[in-house]
């Protein structure tokens, strides 16, 4: 069974910094794209940034040159270290892993106070 738990959301100020975790187990994670998406209050899940197996990663407009993905396979975790945090920045925060389908983790808040 798949698992993926996020960990690391919380409050902070504007300008401030996050780092998120997202543990998996059950899967093939060396092999697997790691994401990160995020759903804002009365708005819809959007992508933020990916890291496929290989290492190579992208980022939304949105947040990059503020936010940076980073995986490490021995301990099948992808990170996403946030800095520059703004309001419009809060959100639940999700991990998605996507081999051979998509698996979603249960989300953590960030919320950005200004």
């Amino acid at each position: 069974q798949v698992q993926l738990v996020e960990s690391g959301g919380g409050l902070v100020q504007a300008g401030g910094s996050l780092r998120l975790s997202c543990a998996a187990s059950g899967l093939t994670f060396g092999l697997s794209a790691m994401g990160w998406y995020r759903q804002a209050p009365g708005k819809q899940r959007e992508w933020i940034a990916i890291i496929s197996s290989g290492g190579t990663p992208h980022y939304a407009d949105s947040v990059k040159g503020r936010f940076t993905i980073s995986r490490d396979n021995a301990k099948n975790t992808v990170y996403l270290q946030m800095n520059s945090l703004k309001p419009e920045d809060t959100a639940v925060y999700y991990c998605n892993a996507r081999y051979v389908m998509d698996y979603w983790g249960k989300g953590t808040l960030v919320t950005v106070s200004s």
